[in-house]
């Protein structure tokens, strides 16, 4: 039996999951451990995933960020897997695969992990810079500003 997991970060991602279990699906995933959960929370069925995976299985996700939230997770949830004689491999966009049993893959697989690190510390380093100017432009929850109603633009 293969198993594959697959995971979206949040729980108002449900068309995100659908492609994700399609995708693996596709690929020839026999049992899918699904989850949406916010990235801070535990998660309860990577864990059963990580449990139930045996020796000559492999592991399959659509892309690492589903997997791991660091470099440093990814590469020990990568190594605690083949330390158990269990395969890793990563769906990517174009069709191609990265499956960590191929050490070219594996260092793919570590040079994307860090940086799609990098790609999250630097979104969450400009993000508290644009929340102050949203605020005082009457945005307090991003995207575009509505404009005033017609009330409000004709004084009354």
């Amino acid at each position: 039996m293969n198993p594959r997991i697959v995971r979206t970060s949040t729980s108002d991602q449900h068309a995100g999951l659908e492609a994700q279990v399609r995708d693996l699906k596709a690929a020839g995933a026999e049992k899918v451990w699904s989850e949406q959960v916010s990235s801070i929370t535990h998660r309860d069925q990577l864990q059963a995933l990580l449990k139930f995976a045996r020796e000559g299985d492999t592991v399959m996700v659509t892309k690492p960020d589903r997997l791991a939230r660091s470099t440093a997770e990814l590469l020990a949830i990568e190594g605690d897997l083949t330390r158990r004689g269990i395969g890793l491999v990563v769906l990517r966009k174009g069709g191609q695969r990265l499956d960590t049993r191929n050490p070219t893959s594996k260092l793919m697989l570590t040079i994307l992990a860090g940086v799609a690190t990098w790609e999250r510390e630097v979104m969450l380093e400009r993000q508290p810079r644009g929340s102050p100017r949203r605020r005082l432009r009457g945005n307090i929850r991003g995207g575009c500003r509505r404009w005033p109603s017609r009330r409000t633009r004709s004084g009354l």
